[in-house]
């Protein structure tokens, strides 16, 4: 069991305030470099200082040590003792970087391995020959006739059939997968072939057994696999276009659906990309799609689950695109389906996105196969300047909707090359906030503690409408705006139910039968929960089985609610059954005051603000604990303008009778709260600014009020905003990017100026290397260590208002370049390290007013990384366009943007140094904008506290007359250091490898920094 504490009978106060490991963060560690045990022991150090609870072991861009080797295996190992001596859990992952499946590339090294897919294509091919890959073979001849883009007649030709004259002929292949680089020049596994599966196990689970078997369900929980799918399906545009469609397939498909629908896919094939005449329904295409779903969960997931649940070790992860049923479709089936195998399952939450079914189908599985939480890998993609209030906001709303397990993305062992592209930021040591971390951290185990015990209260279940949109997986000409309307009545029914505060959990009716079975009962029982309501939203198609279950329930006085159109359709065969059905239930039209009207005597919780309108931005979860309840209620969606926090008052009314008590989750503390129990409610007012959330202990209670002990009086006060400037001080070096270059290849001459990323590129096309941004084998594939064999030189002219003293030139694998400064040669010997350890300082004389140049001889080879270089010193830069010039240092700051004020480049963290004056009095201070992750405060040399949400206030306390001394450190971040300062794209969300190498209108070589720093002057309150 994940959380062997949730036991006890009553949780604990200590366990609350200072939770164990198994309720904390555990963060993807991505070993993307040349690893050593040095490495290991220093970032365990500092996960241990961010309060996280453990680490997954991830492979990922820029492994230079043979996966699952010896020599790597050693490594793990050295990994999981340092988790083990340091109470925490390590966490293993499946694969050399992702999607899971092909082992780096050892399973399908052998060709019966590699995925297969059906191309049907309108050229006939010779035997074996294929565009992009090796191996195609002919599954049939077919002759097509269309007639108003629908399909009129087919057939599948015999070899001596002759095919009429207005036919149009179409051939059916099975092809096998190429060679990609990204699978370390092999292939992506068949995932929908056990044997291939077990051959995967066979190479990487087993190794991890062999090695940490005995740890399996102690110090290591789970193994985490990682976006597995099939063969993404494709679809035409226009019914008569003549190109190659791709759909996922395998050897035996044919075989095993014939068995289970005693009939031949293949004769039927071209149903699958043409619509019927007259709006029929194609039985064909229903059960294709169905059966490629089967065949990849009982493949891939049952495969490996069940090798997990006999080896004590859960499996977790998620899957390839989980969130809206054209993603599902395309590359999964469905998403829940799969979820039946895993122990803990997961969701991915990238960009910031708000993904609520990606979260509700988890969830529902989890709740329903009575598993300890849901695990969610998020943060990705965010770039380096998501802050504090993301982090919390993003994860509150995910521990509503069930996440116990965070999965940091992503902390770097190295920012080496490309790593430092690799989907940014690192949630690490190089991240100037990273001791600030157990702010969050914190919070979230604390929550954790609580939202692990029990049971989930859920008194409403959907059924998943996937199957009703298989259906129209035609044309887009002709499906588009059916599966638009089918997206959108999915997408409105999670988020009236959601923020209309009604929990639901989602019922798949693949899962149904294993999980349910046929009675009659008052409750429609669904594994581990029980439902007093099933809403079925605008089903065009229902499965026999769930229908079934649905009579028995409603004949036993069960509410069914029909959800608009009700389903003519069962198993995709014309059916009057649903209607029957219907006809005995509610039947109501598909709208949000419809829905939320018809289930209200279901609810638990009701929200309204202040005016009396309902909450429209919260969400919440309610757990029963013995005869007690937990609820938690958060806020969702992110602020409309970040810098104007606004609190609103808040009712909230649980029903029931209940004496509530606080469990603060920022602090650690808990006190009771003040309710009062009318109409069998219990009613609460609170104050919600737009990052709270709030965590309440319900015990049930009879008495009618329930005062609050809490001393709440505010009497005269004043205000002062503080002005500047102020004097600052840094806690690193300023720095001036060196990112543009004259440049030189193998001694020839000097080129204009150009970007080096992109002279990094221009070399490699020069020299038939592969390019860095496209897919590439990782680096211990191709153990050549040769010495490169050509040279790229890099000329960079620095102007100065200034002599800059003891400067420093920080770049990667200094030792190896040859450095001359204004004419001399300096010895590349590294002192120190800036911001990651790859990143050396080298001392270099100083420079003098006016101009200087550097020069850099890089000697070059395939695995040589042409990186951006960091000028270092004690000066301030200002940036005009694409133009730097190096100025005066930085002593004093006015509040705004100090990218203006001489650090535009700069990444670490400012303290502002403020002089204020007050009477005797009660302090507080206000810090209405910034641009940071966190704010630090001081008074008079002692730390006050924190700032890093709304209302961002923070209250110092009792001071007294006279002057003091407010400090406040504004913590930095990477975005104007290392982030896409050409990218001037500014709706890109997708900060990958390829947001750095934009293109057309989307790059500039004026330097795009982001406003960074206090942005207005703080206010100091004094209550007197």
């Amino acid at each position: 069991m994940l959380y062997p504490r949730n036991k006890e009978a009553r949780l604990s106060l200590e366990l609350f305030k200072s939770p164990t490991s198994e309720y904390r963060g555990t963060p993807f560690w991505a070993w993307n470099c040349k690893i050593d045990r040095t490495k290991i022991a220093d970032q365990v150090k500092y996960f241990k200082e961010m309060g996280m609870g453990g680490y997954h072991i991830h492979c990922r861009i820029g492994l230079d040590i043979e996966y699952l080797s010896d020599a790597f295996m050693d490594l793990v190992k050295t990994a999981h003792k340092a988790a083990k001596e340091n109470d925490m859990l390590c966490w293993l992952y499946d694969e050399d970087r992702w999607p899971s499946g092909s082992a780096g590339g050892y399973v399908t090294k052998n060709i019966e391995n590699r995925a297969r897919f059906l191309i049907f294509s309108p050229k006939e091919y010779r035997e074996g020959e294929a565009p992009k890959n090796a191996h195609r073979s002919l599954l049939g001849k077919y002759e097509v006739m269309l007639k108003d883009g629908c399909l009129e007649k087919y057939r599948k030709l015999a070899e001596k059939d002759v095919p009429k004259k207005d036919a149009k002929l179409w051939w059916a292949y099975i092809e096998i997968a190429g060679d990609n680089p990204w699978f370390n020049n092999q292939a992506y596994v068949n995932t929908l072939d056990p044997n291939a599966i077990k051959e995967f196990i066979n190479i990487t689970h087993e190794r991890y057994y062999q090695v940490l078997g005995e740890e399996f369900g102690k110090t290591i929980p789970a193994i985490f696999t990682d976006e597995p799918q099939f063969t993404h399906k494709e679809c035409l545009g226009y019914a008569d276009e003549e190109k190659d469609i791709k759909l996922p397939f395998t050897d035996d498909f044919e075989a095993t659906f014939a068995i289970t629908y005693g009939e031949s896919l293949l004769e039927h094939l071209p149903e699958l990309f043409w619509e019927l005449p007259e709006s029929k329904v194609s039985a064909t295409r229903y059960r294709y799609h169905d059966h490629l779903s089967e065949r990849f969960a009982s493949a891939f997931a049952d495969t490996v689950g069940n090798w997990c649940k006999a080896h004590n070790i859960m499996l977790t992860g998620h899957l390839m695109e989980e969130p809206t049923l054209y993603s599902q479709t395309r590359a999964l089936g469905d998403a829940m389906r799969s979820y039946r195998s895993f122990q803990l399952p997961g969701i991915d939450m990238l960009c910031d996105w708000r993904e609520f079914s990606t979260a509700k189908q988890a969830q529902s599985v989890s709740h329903q196969y009575g598993c300890p939480g849901v695990i969610s890998e998020l943060y990705g993609v965010t770039n380096w300047d998501f802050d504090f209030r993301g982090h919390k906001l993003q994860g509150d709303w995910q521990a509503a909707l069930g996440v116990t397990v965070r999965v940091h993305h992503l902390t770097w062992m190295s920012m080496e090359g490309e790593a430092k592209r690799d989907y940014p930021a690192s949630i690490g040591y190089q991240s100037p906030w990273y001791k600030e971390y157990p702010l969050i951290e914190n919070h979230f185990s604390r929550l954790n503690t609580a939202l692990t015990r029990g049971k989930a209260k859920v008194r409403v279940g959907v059924i998943h409408p996937i199957e009703s949109y298989w259906l129209h997986w035609g044309p887009e000409e002709q499906t588009f705006e059916k599966r638009a309307e089918l997206e959108t009545n999915f997408r409105n029914i999670i988020n009236w139910l959601l923020f209309g505060l009604i929990d639901f959990d989602f019922i798949s009716e693949a899962l149904l039968p294993s999980v349910s079975k046929v009675e009659e009962s008052e409750h429609f029982k669904v594994g581990e929960m029980e439902y007093e309501v099933v809403l079925v939203p605008a089903c065009e198609t229902l499965r026999s089985s769930t229908v079934e279950r649905l009579e028995a329930f409603r004949k036993a006085g069960g509410k069914v609610i029909f959800v608009g159109e009700v389903a003519t359709y069962i198993d995709a065969k014309k059916s009057t059954r649903a209607i029957k059905l219907a006809e005995g239930s509610e039947k109501i039209f598909f709208a949000k005051s419809s829905i939320l009207k018809a289930i209200r005597d279901y609810r638990d919780v009701e929200i309204k603000k202040e005016n009396g309108s309902a909450a429209s931005n919260l969400f919440y979860q309610m757990r029963e604990d013995g005869k007690n309840r937990w609820l938690f209620i958060c806020h969702v969606n992110k602020m409309n303008n970040p810098d104007i926090a606004r609190a609103e008052t808040i009712n909230i009314a649980i029903w029931g009778g209940w004496k509530p008590t606080v469990f603060d989750s920022m602090s650690g503390q808990s006190y009771p709260y003040k309710a009062k129990v009318s109409k069998n409610q219990t009613i609460i007012e609170y104050q919600f600014s737009e990052h709270d959330s709030l965590l309440l202990y319900l015990e049930p209670s009879e008495l009618d009020t329930y005062p609050d002990d809490r001393i709440q009086c505010e009497d005269k006060s004043k205000e002062m905003i503080l002005k500047g400037p102020v004097a600052v001080t840094l806690s690193e070096p300023n720095v001036l990017l060196l990112d543009m270059a004259e440049y030189s290849f193998d001694g020839g001459e000097w080129q204009a100026k150009e970007e080096i990323l992109r002279i990094d590129n221009l070399f490699r096309k020069q020299l038939g290397y592969p390019l860095r941004m496209e897919a590439l084998a990782q680096p211990w594939v191709n153990p050549d260590n040769k010495a490169p064999e050509h040279t790229i030189s890099l000329r960079f002219t620095i102007m100065s208002d200034i002599e800059v003293n003891n400067p420093c030139l920080a770049l990667e694998n200094a030792e190896g370049i040859e450095i001359i400064v204004n004419n001399v040669k300096i010895p590349s010997q590294a002192t120190e390290w800036y911001v990651d350890k790859c990143i050396n300082k080298v001392p270099i004389p100083s420079l003098p007013k006016g101009k200087s140049e550097i020069v850099l001889r890089i000697p070059f080879g395939n695995k040589t990384n042409a990186e951006w270089c960091y000028l270092l010193g004690d000066f301030g830069v200002k940036v005009a366009g694409s133009h730097t010039r190096i100025i005066e240092p930085v002593r004093n700051l006015y509040f705004g943007d100090w990218t203006q004020q001489g650090l535009p480049f700069y990444g670490g963290n400012v303290t502002y140094h403020c002089d204020i004056v007050t009477e005797d009095c009660n302090c507080k201070v206000e810090v209405p904008q910034f641009r940071n992750p966190i704010l630090s405060l001081s008074l008079d040399g002692e730390e006050k506290g924190k700032i890093a949400f709304a209302p961002y206030r923070l209250e110092l306390g009792k001071v007294n007359a006279g002057k003091h001394i407010l400090e406040i450190t504004a913590f930095g971040n990477r975005v104007n250091t290392f982030g896409a300062v050409h990218n001037c794209n500014h709706t890109v969300e997708w900060f990958g490898p390829d947001a750095w190498r934009t293109t057309g209108n989307s790059w500039a070589y004026e330097y795009q920094v982001k406003p960074t720093g206090i942005l207005i002057g703080p206010r100091v309150g004094m209550i007197l």
